[in-house]
């Protein structure tokens, strides 16, 4: 949820990017807070835990797993929802992961809302062993993860 949709378009189209050339979007999780703007992307296909959404098109699928391109897929990492998914970016510095798994570099140690707090911490865990070199939280800055990173 954003105070003006400007703040998300805005850094688009500093980047060249118009909202109908957006190809992807991906929900973490179903809370309003990362769904209320998907439908600024009128082109998009639509990912969840359970399925891509396009248009009319519903395509059931696991998300755990899938490639969104060579270079982009997604993990089931229950924790923060039981349907939470992260995505999982192989870049030429190393893997990024977005995710709700952490609000921010700092913490919270545990997520004051989470629906399952052993899932999270496994979740966490392996996300941690695949070493990514960025995190990009579902709240806050993006971080390289430490040995300090709750687990």
């Amino acid at each position: 949820m954003v105070a003006d949709r400007a703040l998300i378009l805005g850094p688009l189209a500093d980047a060249g990017v118009t909202p109908e050339q957006v190809t992807d979007v991906v929900f973490s999780h179903h809370h309003p807070d990362h769904t209320l703007n998907a439908a600024l992307f009128p082109a998009a296909r639509y990912h969840d835990h359970w399925a891509i959404y396009q248009d009319d098109l519903w395509t059931d699928r696991p998300a755990d797993g899938f490639a969104l391109s060579p270079s982009i897929r997604l993990a089931a990492t229950p924790g923060h929802t039981a349907e939470d998914i992260s995505t999982l970016v192989d870049t030429a510095e190393g893997l990024v992961v977005l995710t709700h798994l952490w609000w921010s570099a700092d913490g919270p140690a545990e997520d004051p809302y989470a629906t399952d707090p052993a899932a999270l911490h496994a979740s966490r865990r392996a996300i941690l062993g695949l070493a990514p070199v960025l995190v990009v939280p579902g709240h806050g800055a993006p971080f390289a993860p430490t040995a300090a990173t709750p687990r």
